[in-house]
């Protein structure tokens, strides 16, 4: 067996998952500042769809995708031998990412894995909750007893802000196209068929929201915002349909509402690893939870990128390499 070569999933050109192909390359070598780390598992994001994609304009050619991971570092100066997890916006994209058996990462993105979660768990956690903790925490400064409305309370960030704003001791009231009850939502509104800031009124005995997480934007946008209480305020991560909103200025200001964006693929490598820090002790003490998984070992990981592109997977998709 040559030790020094491993299988990684590589993109020549830009397009659907079918321009995947599981390569040979070399192992690589870390440098200052770098750890080298043996993958152990590694979650594919619907962001790895879309870099594949073509839709990210700083990607560069050939390359492996990936930016969640969990493993154990083999050569680095800090964690050497340990079970670490981690995600940094760069992986993936300028360099090779963590669809692989080994990537090199900046030291500093670097965490010890929760104790409690398996590897597949680990690698599971980066984006969706990374997103979550900057959008709530970071941008939002949610503080306990306050209502956040979680737009797209389903999907993956969702589904992570619920768990991150209960941990806050925030009440949650959730938006999603389903009148299904969602998980750690106080109340659950069905986007589609009901007027979302009535619905909002309602439950809130007419005040609204004090925050508003926005995962979907487009048509959802003006009433979530309208949704808000006095001095409230909306962070947007995401606009699936049309990029342009529009929404009435003189009320926004009257109401002195407040409008945040976040992106993760401009958070640095540092803000990346603080949220990782803050985030270690809820999945510690159980305060929160790994989303579920379907383990995929490493040679279908075509078939789990075309599962997630076409919306069919169940759940999150965890490459394993073990």
């Amino acid at each position: 067996m040559n030790t020094s070569v491993m299988r990684a999933l590589r993109f020549a050109e830009f397009g659907p998952p079918t321009v995947l192909r599981i390569e040979e390359v070399a192992i690589p070598e870390p440098g200052e500042g770098e750890a080298l780390v043996h993958l152990k598992a590694a979650a594919i994001n619907p962001s790895d769809i879309g870099n594949v994609a073509g839709r990210f304009k700083n990607t560069t050619l050939p390359r492996t995708p990936g930016r969640d991971f969990a493993g154990v570092v083999v050569k680095g100066k800090r964690y050497e031998g340990e079970e670490v997890w981690g995600s940094a916006p760069n992986l993936g994209i300028v360099c090779d990412g963590s669809h692989a058996e080994y990537a090199v990462v900046p030291e500093r993105t670097l965490s010890l894995k929760p104790k409690p979660l398996s590897m597949a768990q680990a690698a599971a956690i980066g984006v969706p909750y990374i997103t979550a903790w900057a959008s709530l925490v970071g941008a939002a400064q949610i503080q306990p007893g306050e209502t956040i409305l979680i737009v797209g309370a389903r999907g993956a960030v969702g589904q992570a802000a619920t768990q991150i704003a209960n941990w806050k001791k925030a009440r949650v009231i959730g938006a999603d196209v389903s009148s299904e009850p969602i998980p750690g939502t106080e109340s659950a509104v069905n986007s589609k068929t009901e007027d979302l800031r009535e619905r909002v009124l309602e439950l809130t005995s007419g005040r609204g929201v004090d925050a508003v997480l926005n995962t979907v934007g487009g048509p959802t946008f003006e009433p979530a915002l309208r949704s808000l209480s006095y001095g409230g305020r909306q962070v947007a991560i995401s606009s699936a349909e049309n990029p342009h909103v529009s929404f009435n200025l003189i009320d926004f200001y009257h109401n002195f509402s407040r409008l945040l964006g976040v992106d993760s693929f401009g958070l640095t490598l540092e803000q990346v690893a603080e949220i990782v820090g803050r985030l270690q002790p809820g999945f510690e003490t159980g305060a929160l939870k790994p989303p579920p998984i379907e383990i995929v070992q490493f040679e279908k990981a075509v078939e789990a990128y075309s599962s997630v592109a076409a919306g069919q997977a169940k759940a999150k998709q965890v490459l394993s390499f073990e």
